[in-house]
């Protein structure tokens, strides 16, 4: 059976929380629960003219890939509303090679 997942490019997620609002009115979950939280690092200063600040989507327990939209061919929701295209859905095995190709990414499986 192929095991599917999410790979977040980070260094371009924006911040704007598309994912998560999508995610919350697909399932509709209560305002404090999600099933991806927007995280920001930064910012700081690391070095010279070097700064630390990037937007990580991160994938919560209540996360199911959207098991009713992708069993019915569409996309999970945080995906098909990511302003910023910075999420990809697929089969793991595919994810992990363009996961391998770039930095700054993160591969979420969840299960």
């Amino acid at each position: 059976m192929t095991q599917y997942g999410i790979l977040v490019d980070y260094e371009w997620c924006s911040g704007c929380r598309a994912c998560e609002v999508a995610c919350q009115m697909e399932h509709n979950l209560p305002p404090e629960r999600f099933g991806v939280v927007v995280t920001p690092v930064g910012p700081w200063q690391i070095e010279g003219e070097r700064w630390q600040h990037a937007f990580v989507p991160t994938f919560t327990d209540e996360c199911t890939l959207c098991a009713r939209r992708t069993s019915a061919g569409k996309l999970p929701s945080c995906v098909h509303h990511c302003q910023a295209a910075v999420l990809t859905y697929g089969p793991v095995d595919e994810l992990a090679t363009r996961l391998a190709e770039k930095p700054r990414q993160l591969l979420v499986c969840p299960c």
